[in-house]
């Protein structure tokens, strides 16, 4: 009897270790959150590597639009999301009354005017289309660069940052404007004079950032920004995460001449860090 008692005991601490190990393994996991275009090989070349070293099991779950990752990681479906600016994270999580935060800003493709049918701005003719995004965020954004590119003017007793067809006030060549999903915008090219193209979409499609015709210069809360669930904020996991950013490990990534990151606008606090 003695010796069942003593074999039952055993058992059940071995079953007990095992669920314990299980369970730390499972708090090593970081599911990462991506839309179409660099950032995934950014967290693969620059990020990754060295959180593997740190005993975390990586993954990537892509999705092909800007509303999912951030459902997702709501939904603890993900644990952390790259793929969006700080405007657009602040404006989704209070329209959908979601607690997510920001926690480091990172290298940032921007926003670019595209084409395939003319070489500059000059050649535009009269009643051309221009497509640009549709989410709001996004088509304030596009408006703005169409006003710095001096092809539109927007009302100016507004706030730009909400911009939308309606606050155009001058369009001299009385320009199409034509709203599509920002993931289309790539193959929009191929029927409309013009495109207004986010970086990650022109990127994953094959066009080179330097054929834009006009590029915006990125204000730091345009840049794109690591988040994650606000409860999450002071987790191991996430403070790791901000480290590795930091490091001079994904400092060499980026500025490696093979990649696309080197050409990307770079964060305040890694242009003071690093003086680029």
């Amino acid at each position: 009897m003695k010796l069942r008692i003593i074999g039952l005991v055993l058992v059940l601490v071995v079953l007990f270790t095992t669920l314990t190990a299980c369970a730390g393994k499972e708090e090593k996991k970081i599911t990462f959150g991506v839309a179409p275009g660099p950032y995934g090989d950014m967290i693969k070349k620059g990020i990754q590597p060295a959180l593997l070293e740190k005993g975390y099991k990586v993954e990537l779950k892509e999705f092909s639009d800007y509303v999912q990752p951030n459902l997702a990681l709501s939904n603890k479906e993900i644990n952390v999301n790259l793929f969006q600016h700080t405007v657009y994270l602040e404006k989704f999580a209070e329209d959908r009354s979601l607690q997510l935060s920001p926690v480091i800003i990172v290298p940032t493709a921007g926003v670019g005017i595209y084409s395939k049918k003319i070489k500059s701005l000059e050649e535009l003719q009269e009643g051309s289309q221009v497509a640009i995004p549709n989410d709001p965020t996004n088509l304030s954004r596009a408006l703005r660069l169409l006003q710095a590119a001096k092809l539109i003017t927007i009302k100016s007793d507004i706030d730009p940052t909400k911009a939308s067809e309606k606050d155009i006030v001058e369009n001299p060549k009385n320009l199409k404007i034509v709203t599509l999903e920002a993931a289309q915008l790539p193959r929009s090219l191929e029927t409309t004079d013009l495109a207004v193209i986010n970086g990650n979409f022109a990127i994953s499609a094959g066009i080179p950032l330097s054929t834009a015709l006009v590029m915006e210069k990125l204000a730091e809360e345009y840049k794109n920004v690591i988040a994650v669930r606000t409860e999450d904020l002071d987790k191991e996991f996430v403070k790791d995460i901000k480290a590795v950013v930091e490091s001079e490990a994904f400092f060499v990534a980026i500025e490696d001449d093979k990649q696309d990151f080197k050409s990307f606008q770079k964060p305040d606090w890694y242009k003071q860090k690093y003086n680029k």
